[in-house]
């Protein structure tokens, strides 16, 4: 029986939505250029696009918005975020910014030179542009478990150790500038990282003299599943929990428009590095503003330090990854094939599977995506080829790994009605998935093309 985790909390403001019919998203996604993004927010009905900055913040993170000190320099917010990171995550040093890839842009040149090799289990799409940018070479290494979509594995998003210190040696530790582990693995599926993987990659970070940081979007989520999936851990509190994660890394960057539940804010945390958290601060101050406010006014400040502990919350876990579970297990009932189990924050469904006659550079996932759309004015995106930019030495397309449409789910925003929605829609597509057609660019930017490339479906 396929049963749905009942909402922790009542809905008490609404939003109304737009109905279209197929005609007028034919039109609407033509003048996007048949790029999603371009897409108005109007004229959507059910958002998947991402689950960044698209949460329904809470009557507490409202009110202490009301409260939030706005002076420029030694606002009272900034105390309070530093012992927030200080309870939470155990680090001497934070420093906030307005979103994640600021995060990005503002440690990792400190961190990271020209020509050297970033490795990660899996780097998403802004980490991944901010290492090209530096020069520096994205390496992934995830298990190779994450490639096969059918198969339980309980920690999909680990790092592959052995091919971790293999490599290493290979290129030479002094040619690796730098260790991410991103928890959870979003480009693996929104795929979990065990603790003892955490543990296994720091000591190689350790042996070999190579930093280590962690991209904790989503490292709540992560912490349920090791609660859930680990042993040793199904009686230790998610907060204590995410102390041993971190205990592990040198330093963290964090999107808090995930787990934090905001709508704009990210955070830099330091363990224990002055010197580091110097050389953050003289860029904080060029690229984001003074460093006791980052780019973010008082009241997002105030809102933030109550969303790190509402998502660590355990009932609001539940029902939190109890709704992408209980998409998945639809889903998996229709036969329509999907990175198995689910992630947190994301279903990940498996258009190579699902489009198998759609070659990666006619990109099946972005095919996936906009058919969805057609289908009931649903939009996702792809993580596959499409997110990838082209070869920065040949210039060629590069190939993905696996060939994804996400189907992000919103914090608080959406209910079981919605999601058989979606569900039906992907029934139906799945019935004519063999006349779905892929897409070729017209135009792409150097760096992160799918926000902004132009391309038209393959006649």
């Amino acid at each position: 029986m396929i049963k749905y985790v009942a909402e922790p909390f009542k809905i008490k403001m609404v939003e109304p939505l737009k109905i279209t019919t197929r005609p007028e998203r034919e039109e609407k996604l033509k003048e996007a250029n048949y790029n999603l993004f371009g897409l108005d927010s109007d004229d959507v009905y059910i958002d998947l696009l991402t689950d960044s900055g698209t949460g329904a913040m809470s009557d507490a993170q409202w009110g202490g918005m009301m409260t939030g000190d706005e002076s420029y320099a030694g606002a009272r917010g900034y105390k309070r975020l530093q012992n927030t990171v200080k309870d939470i995550f155990n680090y001497k040093y934070c420093q906030p910014v307005h979103q994640g890839r600021a995060a990005e842009q503002v440690l990792l040149p400190s961190l990271l030179k020209k020509g050297q090799k970033c490795i990660s289990n899996m780097h998403f799409d802004t980490t991944r542009g901010h290492v090209g940018l530096l020069g520096a070479r994205p390496v992934d290494i995830v298990v190779p478990e994450a490639k096969d979509t059918q198969t339980y594995v309980a920690f999909k998003g680990n790092m592959d150790i052995e091919r971790l210190e293999a490599y290493i040696n290979e290129v030479r530790a002094e040619e690796v500038g730098l260790i991410i582990m991103t928890i959870t693995n979003n480009s693996a599926g929104g795929q979990p990282v065990s603790m003892a993987n955490i543990r296994a990659t720091k000591e190689i970070a350790d042996k070999y003299g190579i930093t280590m940081i962690i991209d904790a979007a989503r490292y709540a989520e992560n912490a349920y599943f090791i609660k859930q999936r680990e042993e040793g851990y199904a009686d230790v509190e998610i907060i204590d929990i995410v102390r041993e994660m971190f205990s592990y890394a040198d330093a963290f960057t964090m999107s808090a428009k995930k787990d934090a539940i905001v709508n704009m804010g990210g955070l830099i945390g330091i363990r224990e590095s002055e010197e580091l958290f110097t050389k953050v601060k003289g860029l904080t101050i060029p690229y984001e503003g003074f460093v006791t406010y980052g780019g973010l006014a008082g009241r997002d400040i105030e809102a933030l330090c109550i969303g790190l502990y509402e998502g660590l919350d355990k009932n609001f876990l539940r029902y939190r990854i109890g709704q992408v579970e209980y998409i998945g297990a639809k889903l998996k009932e229709a036969g329509i094939p999907f990175q198995y189990p689910v992630g947190g924050h994301a279903v990940f469904l498996d258009a190579k599977a699902l489009l198998p006659h759609i070659p990666y550079f006619q990109f099946p996932g972005h095919a996936l995506a906009c058919e969805l759309y057609l289908e009931a004015g649903i939009r996702s995106c792809d993580i596959g080829s499409y997110l990838l930019d082209l070869d920065p030495e040949t210039a060629e397309q590069q190939e993905a790994e696996m060939e994804f449409t996400r189907l992000a789910i919103p914090r608080r925003v959406y209910t079981q009605a919605h999601f058989d929605v979606v569900v039906e829609a992907l029934i139906n597509i799945k019935k004519r998935a063999s006349e779905i057609k892929g897409y070729e660019i017209l135009w792409q930017p150097p760096v992160l093309r799918h926000f902004t490339a132009k391309l038209r479906p393959i006649e």
